[in-house]
């Protein structure tokens, strides 16, 4: 039935010369029927939240029972294992936080596809190995499903305000099935190509964000050792070209502003040890397609040892704290 509604979205679609009435029918003619999310850490459960909010009936799993609180106040059914979600749903998004967990979730003893239904939509907002991803969609498609990679970008802030950036790899033909889903938790929905690509985009931008973050933390630093105001320092860098992310929007110096991580002692956020993982993952993809990378490489290095020093749970900004404690401060 999955496959069928999605077929008839995608036929409807390319018969309409009009994109915007076509997003807007498409999305009218969307049928409510359950939706299964598995893995409702940091990021995926304010995603299964807003879920609700557009009144998709939820059905969820983590292996953390605790986790499943407060999406089950909201009207989400409970259940044991992926297994079950697939039992129940026949449209399933997993957020989980390495690409062990996707293997497991996927094809383990209780994974979705020992009870997965044919025509069933499995999308993957994880971020993991591109290998995997592909791996995953191989063994979905012997089952009759489709599985498509959508790692997203945002962080926490963006996962509860419904404003995330997907970027979504898998059969063209199946993207307007997998975006009316994905609108529902983010702001841009990005068709990027074939299975992995959508990890391949998330591994680019997440190497980058790590140097940026780690560039802004040793210039701010700087700044402060040379007499320079944080807050003064940071409007400068904001209106010259040294701008970027993570100096206007996610300043890592406490007190510069409000409502991110480097104000509340780096709790929340991204963690420094996710973010180890991501570039970890570049790494590997570097080096399988002789990609130089000395400044991804670099930044590996330090978030490594971030984490060897006590900052693994602590937001990626955290980097800040990190070079100041380092030159004895």
């Amino acid at each position: 039935m999955a496959a069928v509604l999605r077929g008839s979205r995608f036929l409807f679609g390319r018969c309409c010369k009009h994109v915007d009435f076509v997003f807007v029918s498409t999305r009218s003619m969307a049928s409510k029927t359950q939706v299964g999310f598995v893995g409702l850490g940091n990021m995926g459960n304010p995603m299964a939240k807003n879920l609700l909010k557009h009144g998709y009936p939820v059905i969820a799993t983590d292996v953390f029972p605790e986790s499943c609180k407060e999406v089950q106040e909201l009207g989400a059914q409970v259940v044991d294992n992926p297994a079950e979600v697939a039992d129940k749903a026949d449209r399933i998004i997993t957020m989980l936080p390495s690409s062990p967990n996707v293997i497991d979730a996927y094809t383990g003893p209780n994974g979705i596809l020992k009870k997965v239904k044919k025509g069933s939509l499995l999308i993957d907002s994880s971020t993991i190995d591109p290998a995997v991803s592909k791996e995953m969609a191989a063994a979905a498609e012997k089952m009759g499903t489709v599985f498509m990679d959508a790692p997203v970008s945002g962080g926490v802030g963006a996962a509860n305000s419904g404003k995330l950036t997907f970027m979504v790899g898998g059969a063209e033909e199946e993207f307007t099935a997998a975006k009316e889903l994905l609108s529902c938790m983010g702001a841009n929905v990005v068709y990027c190509g074939q299975v992995g690509t959508g990890q391949a985009a998330k591994i680019c931008n997440n190497m980058l964000l790590a140097i940026g973050m780690i560039g802004t933390s040793e210039t701010m630093n700087l700044g402060i050792r040379l007499g320079l105001d944080p807050k003064l320092l940071a409007k400068i860098l904001n209106m010259s070209s040294g701008r970027c992310w993570s100096s206007d929007t996610y300043n890592p110096v406490p007190g510069v502003m409000e409502g991110v991580p480097s104000a509340n002692d780096y709790q929340g956020g991204f963690g420094t040890q996710l973010m180890a993982k991501d570039l970890g993952l570049a790494q590997n993809t570097a080096t399988n397609t002789k990609t130089p990378v000395p400044l991804g490489s670099l930044a590996h290095q330090i978030y490594r040892m971030m984490c060897a020093r006590g900052y693994a749970q602590k937001d990626f900004s955290s980097v800040f704290q990190f070079l100041r404690e380092e030159e004895g401060q």
